[in-house]
């Protein structure tokens, strides 16, 4: 970072905040942390440069709500990523070794929102403008939860034969930790530095000159 160039993000809160979410186990805390940190999301971002922005707590069907979503703003049509957060300490698995109660239910939760919108096409139009395709991602449990033999060798299969992504939410401390040691990486992140409400989605893609074809092929 150029040294007359002031940082984006309070660095020291972020990591204290962060920490204490991790510490306290809880959900609520963490989705605070996220909410006006964008770069914490770095490693589930596919792309790194020319991002779009993250939008909070999209609700859809009168009874569903994903925590974030974003575009990617793929040649080849608009990808749109819904993501869901679980506790930083979730129980992932039994000491049977088979996956938790807690694990099946967020599971579950994302392929609802799936059935939701094969069922009701004009309502992804409606909210997103237009999907080629979906991406979700469930963010669950910590890096030790999942670092087992059995439980790494389940989440490796899953993750081939479902498109319901797992990740641990080590994935923001990772974050954090990359853009203390190269912040210029995280330059696309800077020009989208909060979250943004779900009130504002619909006037986002609607401005957004990418989508104006897109919205009739898809």
């Amino acid at each position: 970072m150029e040294d007359n160039k002031l940082p984006v993000w309070d660095i020291p809160k972020v990591e204290a905040d962060l920490q204490a979410a991790f510490d306290n186990n809880s959900e609520t805390n963490l989705l605070k942390v996220l909410k006006d940190n964008s770069f914490l999301f770095f490693h589930l971002y596919s792309r790194k440069g020319g991002i779009q922005p993250i939008f909070r707590e999209i609700s859809f069907g009168g009874k569903f709500r994903c925590d974030y979503a974003w575009l990617n703003d793929n040649s080849d049509g608009p990808e749109w990523v819904l993501m869901e957060l679980e506790k930083p300490k979730m129980r992932i698995f039994n000491v049977n070794g088979k996956p938790a109660s807690e694990l099946n239910g967020a599971i579950e939760q994302v392929k609802t929102w799936q059935r939701y919108f094969h069922e009701n096409q004009s309502e992804k139009k409606r909210i997103f403008g237009a999907v080629a395709k979906f991406r979700f991602i469930l963010v669950a449990g910590d890096k030790k939860e999942w670092d087992n033999e059995d439980a790494m060798k389940w989440r490796t299969y899953h993750n081939l034969t479902s498109n319901i992504e797992l990740r641990t939410t080590d994935v923001f401390s990772r974050a954090l930790d990359d853009y203390k040691k190269q912040p210029n990486e995280f330059w696309s992140f800077e020009e989208n530095p909060v979250t943004l409400g779900f009130a504002g989605l619909e006037e986002y893609w609607k401005s957004y000159g990418y989508m104006d074809l897109m919205r009739k092929l898809y």
